[in-house]
């Protein structure tokens, strides 16, 4: 288990700051293929609210890694899609019940690869927050687990990783497990009482660093610092046939291979953030691998 300092967190969160002011940092915009594509779509594309991946910004609008993210994918595959706004929760209802065409950010598991193929584009993982005092009586996950009062609080239909699911599922077999439609009601429900830890990808809890007065209350715990959670774009084997799908594909991963997703997380997270959350990619036809794995105990941090 490593707890990661809320000075500590205020420091990346500056230098982050720091990369994205200077001179140049702005993402470069992502390059268009040579060879004209074929058609394809209009095709209906579902985000979901969560942190830096899709928010709303200060002029109204959303912004977020997920939706520069899908504007070069459009860009270089020339498909055309509509978006709109939901729930996690709905999103993988419709995914399964093949009224949805795509979405993002998406965690691949057997039984979601049933109905639907995954293009991977960036990796992380889960931490535990708590309030700082009880951190310090449980430290470990063996320690709440073993203080059958205590409950946990996660975004319903949400996968955390090996080092997280069966934890959660040890709880949810004991009744201990609250489940919320998304990660603002998620953190409401956290900060009220209701529950007394929450799990959040980095991508989630980082906005939270503008708080400080929130952030000095909390402990940050990295409880999984070997798990590896690779998210891909969620692509409907029953709506897209297969050569749309495969064009899709080359499209995401070029644009992995060329360096155009590493500058839009850039853009978002800071230069070290986004070297936590690359993937690389093998050579054609060698399949998909992830992305290097952290130091033992330096754990990821935005």
């Amino acid at each position: 288990m490593y707890l990661l300092s809320f000075s500590s967190l205020t420091a990346l969160a500056l230098a982050t700051l720091s990369a994205l002011l200077a001179p140049g940092a702005s993402a470069a915009a992502p390059t268009m293929s040579t060879t004209a594509a074929p058609p394809c779509g209009p095709y209906t594309l579902a985000f979901y609210e969560l942190g830096l991946l899709y928010h709303h910004d200060a002029a109204g609008g959303f912004s977020g890694i997920d939706k520069d993210v899908v504007q070069a994918l459009q860009a270089r595959s020339r498909c055309k899609f509509r978006t709109l706004l939901d729930s996690r929760v709905r999103i993988w209802d419709r995914m399964a019940a093949g009224s949805l065409d795509l979405s993002v950010s998406g965690i691949p598991t057997p039984e979601r690869e049933r109905f639907a193929d995954f293009v991977p584009y960036f990796q992380t993982r889960n931490f535990a927050l708590m309030r700082k005092e009880l951190a310090q009586r449980l430290p470990t996950p063996e320690a709440f687990l073993a203080d059958s009062t205590r409950r946990v609080v996660v975004v319903k239909a949400f996968k955390h990783g090996p080092g997280f699911d069966s934890f959660i599922g040890q709880l949810r077999e004991q009744g201990r497990l609250v489940e919320a439609a998304d990660f603002d009601t998620v953190l409401r429900l956290f900060l009220a009482g209701r529950a007394d830890l929450m799990l959040a990808l980095p991508t989630a809890w980082s906005p939270m660093l503008q708080k400080p007065a929130l952030m000095s209350q909390l402990s940050v715990l990295d409880w999984a610092p070997q798990d590896r959670v690779v998210h891909g774009l969620i692509m409907s084997r029953a709506r897209l046939p297969e050569t749309e799908r495969q064009h899709l594909r080359q499209a995401l991963e070029s644009l992995v291979a060329d360096g155009s997703i590493d500058a839009i997380f850039r853009r978002h997270v800071g230069e070290r953030m986004a070297l936590e959350m690359r993937l690389d990619l093998p050579p054609p036809g060698a399949g998909m691998r992830k992305g290097k794995a952290s130091e033992p105990g330096r754990g990821t941090m935005p």
